[in-house]
């Protein structure tokens, strides 16, 4: 029983050790992530719609859980950012939106897709490049080319690009419903 004890003990301390070894090893790199955070953010936002402002609205409807913020661009229109679900994790996007409600453009912030298939969509690459091109100029009748729409989906991805679609989809419904 002794033994187990003695066991029990240096497992605990190693574990309370790395535990806080782990703790300030976050709050060193915390401001550093935090900062590449609304770096990653701010390009987004110039990339889908060019303004030298964004100003964040208020914006709690709850007919649109998945938009987490919309940011007026001066007179350009609308900035969305939206969290919602793809093949293997959560998708952050920000879709540009213009005064004719239409897309002016998709931008990734954060995903968990897989390399290769649904992480095309925000690849550099001329697939991610293509794939996001095809937003532009599209209102919120947006839909995948297999449900009657006009945007063909990444290959072996259909459920990052439907749910890339439809947060478009619901970006613009959402500055609608500010009118």
């Amino acid at each position: 029983m002794n033994k187990i004890l003695k066991l029990a003990l240096v497992l605990f301390a190693v574990s309370a050790i790395v535990a806080g070894v782990l703790g300030i090893i976050n709050e060193l790199t915390y401001p550093v992530i935090d900062a590449r955070k609304q770096a990653r953010t701010a390009e987004a936002f110039s990339s889908v719609l060019k303004a030298e402002r964004f100003d964040e609205l208020e914006f709690d409807n709850p007919d649109f859980p998945t938009v987490q913020t919309v940011h007026q661009a001066g007179d350009a229109g609308w900035v969305v950012t939206s969290v919602f679900s793809g093949a293997q994790g959560n998708i952050t996007l920000a879709v540009g939106v213009d005064h004719d409600y239409k897309c002016t453009g998709i931008s990734v912030i954060e995903h968990s897709e897989t390399s290769g298939l649904g992480a095309n969509a925000a690849s550099t690459g001329e697939v991610g490049v293509n794939f996001r091109a095809q937003f532009v100029g599209q209102d919120e009748g947006i839909a995948l080319a297999n449900a009657g729409g006009s945007i063909d989906a990444l290959t072996g991805a259909t459920i990052t690009s439907r749910a890339i679609t439809e947060a478009v989809a619901t970006s613009i419904r959402a500055v609608k419903s500010l009118a």
